[in-house]
């Protein structure tokens, strides 16, 4: 496991791993790097080069995550990369995914296992959504407020809302959703559909699936528990 440093150029990790990509871009962060390193693109955006870095190193490798390190870091910075990711999601991965699967769907005709892959992906879709919308509403606002020392601690003990998402990542029912249409897709899809259609939407849904897992491990690991110290305090 070669991990990434402040000097890796950027480009040739981003050459390397394109699902970097995706992360690097949440933070402004485009193309057009030439030759300049992690920490010099990191300086240009204003941006702490170890937090980068260790979201890029836990992106690309499951072995690594280092929760004391991750916990040191203050809830606003958790809480706006999540924040970003949140929005990502809306505004990129889904619209991505949707658009290839209509074209599927709308390519093949009266084939039913198509129509079925449609309304697995609206749920899936709906309870993304949901959660987005919570976190949006009331969990974020929260950590951010408490971390804050917004919240009054005296009295009567303020309960701490719970994330809707499994702190098992394996239990968490939107990456279910995304494992069952996968599932169904490369184990049962038959009849008239285009292959190449097919083969985007599966790279299109692991592609979201293995973001949602990292989302997942910071969001529950990390954010949740910081949050439950400071209720105890």
């Amino acid at each position: 496991m070669a991990l990434l440093t402040s000097d890796t150029p950027l480009s040739a990790a981003l050459e390397q791993h394109p699902s970097l990509i995706p992360l690097v871009s949440r933070f402004g962060i485009r193309l057009g790097l030439g030759d300049r390193t992690v920490a010099a693109v990191c300086d240009e955006h204003r941006l702490d080069p170890e937090f980068m870095l260790i979201l890029m190193n836990t992106y690309l490798f499951d072995e690594y995550f280092p929760e004391q390190r991750l916990k040191s870091f203050h809830v606003s910075r958790i809480v706006d990369y999540l924040s970003k990711t949140n929005a990502y999601y809306l505004h990129y991965q889904l619209p991505n995914v949707e658009r290839h699967l209509g074209r599927l769907i709308a390519g093949g005709g009266e084939n039913g296992q198509l129509a079925l892959l449609g309304r697995f992906f609206e749920r899936f879709k709906e309870s993304l959504i949901a959660a987005i919308e919570y976190d949006t509403e009331v969990w974020f606002p929260y950590c951010a407020a408490l971390s804050a020392g917004k919240v009054p601690q005296g009295g009567v003990p303020r309960p701490c809302p719970a994330p809707q998402t499994a702190a098992d990542e394996e239990e968490d029912p939107t990456v279910g959703l995304l494992r069952d249409l996968r599932s169904i897709m490369v184990r049962h899809l038959s009849g008239e559909y285009d292959d190449n259609l097919a083969y985007a939407v599966i790279f299109a849904v692991g592609s979201i699936e293995r973001d949602i897992r990292q989302h997942n491990r910071i969001r529950d690991r990390i954010l949740t528990p910081l949050i439950d110290d400071l209720c105890r305090k």
